[in-house]
């Protein structure tokens, strides 16, 4: 598996998944119904932020990742970064990856953090492996997500000082 910088070209492959995941409305805060055009503007991240993909030996894309700054001005000091894998890749170590690639990033580009700011707690693959690669919880809002299956569950704030 190498992951790399995103192109324009990936975007066909990258956006099926996505409207998937973002459509089952499990694990992201985005409006269930996003269009093309704006899911892309979300997810394509520009300098200094980055947008990378994992991609097998054949170049198939298997997942992606957006990080950036968390905040500008003088909180922009603390980094941020989503993730999506393809359902189908699923299991294959492709989060890990992807985790781990941010992990390095961030630091080496200047960041003394990293937060996320809305880990769905019922997302449990996820909460495990980002406290695997040391973010803490440091809040859970209350009710803070409508899940489709689970109704209103917390939202988890994780955070990592490099």
């Amino acid at each position: 598996m190498e992951i790399r910088e995103a192109g324009a070209a990936d975007w066909p492959a990258i956006w099926p998944f996505l409207r998937g995941i973002v459509a089952a409305g499990e694990t992201f805060s985005w409006p269930r119904d996003i269009d093309e055009a704006t899911a892309r503007t979300f997810w394509t991240a520009e300098p200094p932020g980055r947008t990378v993909v994992a991609v097998d030996g054949d170049g198939a894309v298997l997942g992606t990742a957006t990080m950036g700054a968390n905040h500008m001005g003088p909180a922009s000091h603390i980094a941020t970064a989503s993730f999506m894998v393809d359902p189908a890749h699923a299991g294959r170590g492709v989060g890990r990856a992807l985790g781990e690639h941010v992990m390095a990033w961030a630091p080496a580009n200047g960041f003394r953090a990293m937060q996320f700011n809305a880990v769905v707690e019922t997302n449990e693959r996820a909460v495990h492996l980002w406290r695997s690669l040391g973010m803490e919880i440091v809040a859970t809002l209350k009710e803070g997500f409508l899940h489709p299956q689970h109704g209103y569950v917390g939202l988890h704030i994780m955070y990592r000082v490099f």
